[in-house]
């Protein structure tokens, strides 16, 4: 199974894939936001630094959720 078929099924199927994803797009559009910007407050350097984090934590525990499911079959 290819990997965007594999995160469609998750995407319908796991409730807890779907809200990390949905987390992560909306981590995604906060940092477009800040990137739109010419300059970023100290404030706004911050949450960048911090959207990044948790946006790579959330891409993380999708992998480890689509490893896992692929194990399973």
């Amino acid at each position: 199974m290819q990997e965007k078929e594999l995160k469609d099924l998750l995407l319908k199927e796991n409730d807890e894939f779907k809200t990390a994803s949905k987390l992560h797009q909306q981590y995604e559009k906060k940092l477009e936001k800040l990137k739109a910007k010419s300059f970023l407050t100290e404030a706004e350097k911050q949450e960048e630094k911090e959207l990044k984090k948790k946006k790579l934590i959330l891409k993380d525990k999708m992998y480890v959720m689509m490893t896992e499911y692929k194990k399973s079959f």
